[in-house]
């Protein structure tokens, strides 16, 4: 006799009919409350060795189809949202479960109702005949697969398959018939671009997959798919060209996203800190993202790894080199030299972003001999009409920027441009005039401002480093700046994840990528050659 719903209560009447001592009946009470997927009345003949919550994922499907059924609806608490269909199959009785809103209406009527209602075997009528047709005389889905466990089960049921079960065998037959909602693909809105591609990927990872293989027809291009997240079985996705990517790269990936044991993955961010060696030892990340699948194809074609969780957007790339964020998909549209120009154009934005109002500091405080007379003049009369020091001052402003910027993101796009007329216009015109801050001040944060919105990708980096070149500038002037460059670039050298070097092709220097640092190579050099980060880490292990 198996019994599938029982309390505490029930147990202790039960052994005090039995005549058991008062202390035995509190002890299997408690041994119940606190493992009753373990725990069996000895010698009551009463079994509760149902599978629960805890304990489904190794436990074999119950060959009973109603045994199976209960099974199942004790490990998923009998939820709303599980469907189970209770059908005939060539006079076999079999039962279809599937989970609301997770699976197409319309193709489940067309590829398995409909096909297995007309279904008749004449000469095996069996359970074994069912399922031979089911599993390899039909073709009722795109993807099918046989599994034993519930584990595999509650995977893929979760997952939108259709699960199909058949009185007296220990197995099932899942088919993929997702049809749950998802969004379509759209324009790119953190990487903007003019002549490039203008699809992003979505949320949904079986189409962002479509979207590169649709790019890259080749039969290099490899998928690894795994589960990460005891509790939320999150599909990720390592994809690689296997005659690009170093292979000792892969194994190292591959073995580092095994062993993580977090409860849920939701997004790229929950297993960054995994892979990447200098998450917690450098302001930079050897790790890049990318919402774009022409991009994510050209990281690919030179020997990236690239990473897809199922849930968000965007895309893990390792390893990142530094130069790779003054890079778009705009500079392979354009000429040359244009690229050059606009490159170059970068590298003074980002020097702008950081060191430019920390210079300032230090110069205006320590070293003002470097300014003209008259422009010495002018922000003498500035810095003396307001009540701070001008460490503080550009300080507190800085502050007052990141505020606002913050406020702009978070804000609906209905009202977020209006953060930027209150900031911008409001709150700088009547600081000036009312003489809190001095006008020089004000242009020096607008231009810092504008040139950190040129690198999107380093905004995190940039925010922090402007704000300790400021403090660093006005205690200790050029020679604080000079420290605290020299200390964030040995820092920066210092990051080798995978055996790559973060500052490459400069340091180490490797002749054939530095064009593409400085400038861009024509694409008819790329038909000879293009360096891939195989050759960076043979280049780096000659060097040491």
């Amino acid at each position: 006799m198996r019994i599938f719903l029982i309390d505490t209560q029930i147990i202790k009447k039960a052994l005090i009919k039995s005549n058991s001592p008062r202390s035995a009946v509190e002890t299997h009470a408690a041994e119940f409350k606190a493992t009753p997927h373990n725990y069996f009345m000895k010698g009551k003949g009463i079994e509760m060795n149902t599978p629960d919550y805890r304990t489904y994922k190794d436990v074999k499907i119950n060959p009973d189809l109603s045994g199976a059924m209960t099974d199942l609806r004790a490990v998923t608490g009998n939820t709303m949202d599980l469907n189970i269909m209770f059908v005939k199959v060539s006079g076999v009785d079999c039962a279809v479960a599937t989970i609301e809103a997770m699976t197409s209406t319309s193709a489940m009527s067309e590829l398995i109702f409909r096909p297995l209602m007309n279904l008749e075997l004449h000469k095996k009528s069996n359970a074994e005949g069912v399922f031979s047709f089911l599993t390899e005389e039909s073709l009722l889905a795109a993807e099918r697969k046989t599994v034993f466990t519930y584990g595999d089960v509650i995977q893929y049921l979760f997952s939108g398959f259709a699960v199909i079960f058949v009185e007296s065998l220990s197995k099932a037959v899942v088919y993929s018939i997702q049809g749950y909602d998802k969004r379509s693909v759209s324009t790119p809105e953190s990487e903007q671009t003019i002549k490039a591609a203008q699809d992003s990927f979505t949320e949904t990872i079986r189409t962002n997959l479509s979207l590169i293989r649709r790019r890259m027809k080749t039969p290099s291009l490899r998928f690894e798919m795994m589960q990460i997240g005891k509790r939320s079985s999150t599909d990720v996705c390592m994809m690689y060209m296997c005659d690009r990517a170093s292979s000792e790269t892969v194994d190292a990936l591959r073995k580092q996203l095994s062993k993580i044991k977090l409860d849920t993955v939701l997004t790229t961010g929950y297993i960054e800190p995994f892979i990447d060696e200098s998450f917690g030892s450098s302001v930079f990340s050897q790790m890049s993202y990318s919402e774009r699948p022409d991009m994510i194809c050209t990281r690919l074609n030179q020997g990236r790894i690239c990473i897809l969780v199922d849930g968000t957007p965007f895309c893990i790339i390792c390893p990142a080199l530094f130069a790779e964020n003054f890079q778009t998909m705009d500079d392979y549209c354009e000429k040359p030299y244009y690229v050059t120009f606009m490159r170059w154009l970068k590298y003074i934005a980002f020097f702008l972003a950081v060191a430019f109002p920390g210079l300032y500091v230090a110069l205006a405080n320590f070293h003002p001999e470097v300014f003209t007379l008259k422009l010495l003049l002018n922000l003498a009369v500035s810095e003396e009409a307001t009540p701070y020091p001008l460490t503080a001052e550009v300080f507190m402003l800085m502050v007052l920027f990141e505020i606002m910027k913050e406020a702009g993101l978070r804000l609906p796009k209905s009202v977020g441009s209006a953060v930027s007329i209150v900031g911008g216009l409001i709150i700088g015109d009547a600081a000036v005039k009312s003489g809190l801050i001095s006008a020089p001040l004000l242009i020096v944060v607008g231009i810092t401002a504008t040139s950190s919105f040129v690198i999107p990708s380093l905004n995190q980096q940039t925010t922090i480093l402007r704000l300790v070149y400021i403090l660093v500038g006005g205690c200790s002037g050029l020679y604080g700046i000079a420290v605290c460059t020299l200390l964030l670039i040995a820092n920066i050298n210092a990051m080798d994840d995978f055996a790559i070097s973060y500052t490459a092709p400069v340091t180490p220097f490797f002749p054939k990528g530095i064009t593409d640092v400085i400038s861009r190579k024509s694409f008819k050099s790329y038909e000879r050659t293009e360096s891939t980060m195989k050759e960076y880490r043979e280049k780096r292990g000659e060097k040491s």
